[in-house]
C-alpha cells in the first residue's frame, strides 16, 4: 500500500497479499466457505449468528426491545461469529449467508426454516413477524423505509469509508480521510436537521429506523466507535446528540448491546445468549468468578 501518488494501478488487480490492516483477515475477493462447519442451534425459534458490531447490535436491540414489550416468542439465541476467526466463511454460515457477513437469522419457526441476511431485512422481518416497531399507516411506514434505507445505503461510508480509513487502515492517507470525512459529516447533518423536530427518527415514534441508525451515528458521537467524535466535532450536531444520548439509556439497548460482545469490560460481555438470566449469570465477569 502506498501513501504518496506513484502508486499505478495495473492492468488486471491480481490477490497477492493480504490487505485491509486489522481486519484484513475478514477480506477476500471471493465467495464461499473456507471449511465444513454446521451452525449450531439452540432452543427457540429464532437463532442470531452475529458479533456486537453496528450490524449485529441493530438486531439484539430489536430482539430485547420486542421481549421488553412482553413479546415472549421473541426469544432467542444468539452464536458468536468471530470473523476475525473467519468463522463468517464456515459451511454452515455460508449457506445461511451466502455474502459472509453478520449478522444472519434463522426463523425455525416456519417449515422449512427461513433464513434472513443483512440487518435492515432482520429488522423489518422481525417488525412485520411481531407486529411492533413499524408503522401501519401507509405514508408512515414510507417514511420508515426511506430512513431505514437511508442507513443501510450509507454505513459503508462511516464504517468501510471513514471508519477504516481514520482508524484502522495501517497508514494515513490524507485524501480517503477527508474524503469520508466530509461525507459522514454532510450524513450527521442530514441526521441532525430531521431530530431538530423529531423525537426520533419518524416523529415521536421510537421505530426500527432508530434501531438501524443509532449502533452507527449514536455510537458515532459518543465517542463509542472510532473515537473520533472530537475530531468530527460531534457536540456540534445538538439533536443528533441528545436523540444519541436518551436511547443509550433504554434498558433493552443496553442488553442488546452485550450480546456477542467480545471486547470492553468483562460485565458487558455475553459471548452467548440463549436466556434472558444469561445477563446475570454469563457474562464474562461471572463465568471468571
Amino acid at each position: 500500500m502506498s501513501n504518496t501518488s506513484d502508486y499505478t494501478p495495473p492492468k488486471v488487480w491480481k490477490w497477492e497479499k493480504e490487505s485491509g490492516g486489522k481486519f484484513a483477515k475478514t477480506n477476500r475477493p471471493i465467495s464461499g466457505p473456507t471449511h465444513a462447519k454446521d451452525l449450531p442451534v439452540g432452543k427457540h425459534p429464532l437463532q442470531l449468528y452475529s458479533l456486537a458490531t453496528p450490524n449485529g447490535v441493530k438486531v439484539t436491540i430489536l430482539l430485547e426491545e420486542l421481549l421488553a414489550k412482553g413479546l415472549t416468542e421473541a426469544e432467542y439465541d444468539a452464536y458468536l461469529i468471530d470473523i476475525s476467526e473467519g468463522d463468517q466463511f464456515s459451511s454452515g454460515f455460508v449457506q445461511a449467508n451466502p455474502n459472509s457477513k453478520i449478522p444472519v437469522m434463522v426463523d425455525h419457526s416456519t417449515n422449512p426454516p427461513t433464513r434472513i441476511f443483512e440487518s435492515g431485512a432482520i429488522l423489518l422481518y422481525l417488525a412485520e413477524k411481531f407486529d411492533a416497531f413499524l408503522p401501519s399507516k401507509p405514508e408512515q411506514r414510507a417514511e420508515l423505509l426511506s430512513w431505514l434505507f437511508w442507513q443501510v445505503g450509507s454505513a459503508p461510508y462511516v464504517g468501510g469509508g471513514f471508519g477504516h480509513f481514520y482508524q484502522y487502515a495501517p497508514i494515513k492517507i490524507e485524501y480517503c480521510i477527508d474524503r469520508f470525512t466530509m461525507e459522514v459529516k454532510r450524513q450527521l447533518d442530514v441526521l441532525d436537521k430531521r431530530l431538530a423536530n423529531n423525537a426520533y427518527i419518524c416523529g415521536d415514534e421510537y421505530t426500527i429506523a432508530d434501531m438501524a441508525i443509532w449502533p452507527w451515528y449514536g455510537c458515532l458521537v459518543l465517542n463509542e466507535v472510532y473515537e473520533a467524535a472530537e475530531f468530527l466535532q460531534a457536540d456540534t450536531y445538538k439533536h443528533v446528540m441528545r436523540w444519541a444520548k436518551e436511547i443509550a439509556k433504554r434498558d433493552a439497548v443496553k442488553r442488546g448491546r452485550m450480546v456477542n460482545r467480545t471486547w470492553g469490560e468483562p460485565h458487558e460481555q455475553l459471548h452467548e445468549r440463549h436466556d434472558a438470566k444469561d445477563f446475570d449469570t454469563n457474562t464474562e465477569d461471572k463465568k471468571n468468578d
